[in-house]
Parts: structure tokens; C-alpha cells; sequence
């Protein structure tokens, strides 16, 4: 279910430009879906976890892990009650004296605690990871479309990997696969039609998509079929005193192939980190076999992108798979644009250049992002033919891209490979 969003979802006063909103270029799929945008947050807790940044008896520590989780879905929204909400996020490190945390906030498109709409019956689920540091609101303006477009759209707080709780990089390195397949199952059993959620009967984990953001695209790949190498291996005891926790999502691990989910059925990798530090050899990207949306920018400082995500997209030779290039882009490929406290003064340059691209317009970004995403989701999910609109020349040099308005392709690359 496609189309305009009503003017309850649509409108605020003075009609300000919120993030997520069409530009004027925008392309044809990048405008919100028909159904009214509900979120709320929720918080879980994963038991007994190992908890590589403390060490007992010289071994890892075992934890109760809690993750809170944004959960955006369609929702019934009352005519006289526009769908405005306030999101609470912070600038800054919670490990980092120079940088302090800077409490703000910003304005959604969606209804807090709105009553969901069953008229779209059970809708795809769609698992959202951040970046090291990050946190579940890093991409609403993608977030509230697609569950405009009638997704149940989750995003994960990864804990002691967002601003507010950043600790040591080896939680990341271990938790982000971890925390994917856990908050899937949660998804999983929460929607049974005996459970007392507001989730119950609303979606359907067997139809389950994955988005993730650099460090969000490393764990999003390896739950996908993409196991860590040696070098892998390595590299993590080199930052935990050789502590094998990682061993389990490595490619060679029995317990890696048996972990491996049926119920995605597409992975969308923004920026994904690791392919320069050999986290990935040619048999661990051979295991993916998933449909993939790779995006990236062509001068990525941080993935890299020769040697980094366009030599993930070049090994993933199993996959049907695409690569959005942002030419001279850098990393910030995916969030939300800079925040304006991040521009006042006194405020760390640090924080503005967090979300910033030096060559694009971020809002700019943002629409076309959410048109190829609802392209390549709509594809897989609800079988929609959207293939036009993915299956483009490498450039516009021979006119426009399907969907994009004359001379708005230009900077972009696409390219499609089949297993």
C-alpha cells in the first residue's frame, strides 16, 4: 500500500521542514506511504551474554545485556491529531571528556503510542543497526517512510556502542550479530497472536529484512551468511586478550552455519566497516547469499571503498546483489543530516562532521536513499515490480535514471550483479 500521505501525517505548523520531507528533486519512490506512522519504544533484555569488557577468573564476564529498541508502525492516526514526535537524542561521547554529551531534540512524522492499523494485514519486519557510535533515531527519516509504506521497522539501541554508553570497540565487534538474531527472535515471539504486545498479529518474522550502517552493515552481513575470517579472529583477541568469543560467527565454526536464518530475506548495507582490516576473506563473502543493497560513498574514509565495500560487493559472488555509489561522498551515507545544535558555537566541529558529506546536500541523500531502499524492499517483501527502478545504467549518461527527474541522477553509480 503506496501512495500520498494524508495531510494528519503530512502537515505541521507553519508547515516546517521536517527531517525525512521531499525536496523538490526528490525521486518517485522517496514520498511516504499511505498509512499513518505509529512508534514506540520498548526495552529488552538479553540474558546471559558474554561480556568481553570485563574479565572474571581471567575469562569474560557473563551479563544480563538490555537493549531498547524504536519501533515504528502503521498506525490509525486521529484526523484531529497530527502525527508530530518529539525524539530525545545527544550530541557528543559518553567516553570522551571533549567531547560531552549535549542533550537535544528533534521533530518525527509519526504518532507516539498510536493504535496500530491492521487494514494492511501482517506487515514485513525490518531490523535497523547503527553505526559505532550511533543510536536507534540515526535514521528516522528512513525509518518512519518505510513504516509509512506498511513495514514494522525496529531499530536497535546497541548497548556500550551508542553516544550515551560508548565503551569498548570489542562489544561491538562480538554484539552486533548477536543483538540482530536476538531482537529477530523477540520479534518473532512478541507478534504471536496469544501475546499480550501491541505487537501481536502485526507482523511477520518470516519476511524480515536487515539495515544496517557501518558497523550495523559489518554485524548485518554476518548473520546473513558472511562469517568472519582468521584475520577476524585476530584482530578481536588483539583488542581482548585473545579471548575466542568471536569463534562462533566465524566461517569455519559448525555453530556459525547452524545460526544462519531463513527469515531474511534481504540485507540493505550501508557503508559496511571491515573489509580493509581483513574481516572478510573470499570464502566468508562467498557465504553470502542473500539479496544485498550495498551503498556507498566513492571517497569513504572509513569503510573504505575499493579495497573496502566495493571489494565486499566484487566477493559476495553467491549474492544477487546491487552497489549505490554517492561519487565523492565519504561515509555519512545514511544518517540523518546534522542536527543544528551540532552548528552552534562552543559545540565540537566533531559533532557537525558526525553527519556530514562534504559533496552532498544530507537531505538530498536522504530522499534517494529512501527511494532505492523502498525499491529494493518493496522487491523482496511484498513482491512489488520495482526491478526499473534497480536495474539502471552505471551512470546517467544516457539520461536520467527511471524514477529520478531530468539531470537529478547525476553523482550516482549503480551496479547489479547475479550469482
Amino acid at each position: 500500500m503506496l501512495g500520498t500521505t494524508s495531510s494528519t501525517t503530512a502537515q505541521t505548523p507553519g508547515d516546517a521542514f521536517i527531517i525525512g520531507d521531499m525536496l523538490p528533486n526528490a525521486p518517485e519512490l522517496a514520498p511516504r506511504g499511505a498509512f499513518g506512522v505509529g512508534v514506540r519504544t520498548l526495552k529488552l533484555v538479553h540474558p546471559a551474554q558474554v561480556d568481553v569488557l570485563h574479565m572474571k577468573d581471567g575469562k569474560p564476564a557473563i551479563y544480563d545485556r538490555p537493549l531498547t529498541l524504536e519501533i515504528w508502525y502503521p498506525a490509525r492516526i486521529s484526523a484531529n491529531k497530527p502525527a508530530i514526535v518529539t525524539y530525545e537524542e545527544v550530541l557528543g561521547r559518553s567516553n570522551d571528556p571533549k567531547r560531552p554529551l549535549i542533550p537535544f531534540t528533534f521533530t518525527g512524522r509519526a504518532s507516539r503510542d498510536a493504535d496500530s492499523d491492521p487494514s494492511g494485514g501482517v506487515y514485513p519486519l525490518i531490523i535497523v543497526s547503527h553505526g559505532y557510535p550511533g543510536s536507534r533515531l540515526l535514521l528516522t527519516y528512513l525509518t518512519e517512510n518505510l513504516a509509512s509504506k506498511g513495514y514494522v521497522v525496529v531499530a536497535i539501541d546497541h548497548t556500550e556502542s551508542t553516544y550515551r554508553d560508548l565503551a569498548g570497540f570489542p562489544s561491538t565487534l562480538l554484539n552486533r550479530s548477536l543483538d540482530d538474531l536476538f531482537v529477530l527472535n523477540e520479534m518473532a515471539r512478541l507478534s504471536t497472536k496469544t501475546s499480550s504486545s501491541f505487537l501481536a498479529g502485526l507482523l511477520d518474522a518470516n519476511n524480515t529484512a536487515l539495515i544496517g550502517y557501518s558497523m550495523g552493515g559489518y554485524g548485518a552481513l554476518n548473520v546473513v551468511g558472511a562469517g568472519y575470517s582468521p584475520q577476524a579472529m585476530k584482530l578481536f583477541g588483539q583488542t581482548t586478550g585473545g579471548s575466542t568469543a568471536l569463534e562462533p560467527r566465524t566461517m569455519a565454526s559448525p555453530t556459525y552455519k547452524a545460526s544462519l536464518d531463513s527469515r531474511i530475506k534481504a540485507v540493505v548495507a550501508f557503508a559496511p566497516w571491515g573489509m580493509e582490516r581483513g574481516v572478510w576473506d573470499a570464502t566468508g563473502l562467498a557465504g553470502l547469499t542473500v539479496p544485498t543493497l550495498f551503498v556507498a560513498g566513492s571517497k569513504d574514509d572509513v569503510s573504505g571503498y575499493e579495497k573496502g565495500i566495493k571489494a565486499i560487493y566484487d566477493g559476495a559472488i553467491n549474492a544477487d546483489r546491487y552497489l549505490l555509489t554517492y561519487v565523492n561522498a565519504r561515509h555519512n551515507t545514511a544518517p540523518n543530516p546534522p542536527p543544528i545544535e551540532s552548528t552552534k558555537p562552543g559545540v565540537a566541529p566533531e559533532e557537525y562532521m558526525h553527519f556530514a558529506e562534504p559533496a552532498w546536500n544530507e537531505n538530498r541523500i536522504n530522499n534517494i536513499n529512501q527511494h532505492f531502499v523502498t525499491a529494493f524492499l518493496g522487491s523482496l517483501l511484498k513482491k512489488l515490480d520495482y526491478t526499473r527502478y534497480l536495474n539502471l545504467p552505471e551512470t546517467d549518461a544516457a539520461g536520467p535514471w527511471t524514477g529520478f527527474k531530468p539531470r537529478m541522477s547525476v553523482g550516482l553509480e549503480m551496479r547489479h550483479a547475479k550469482p
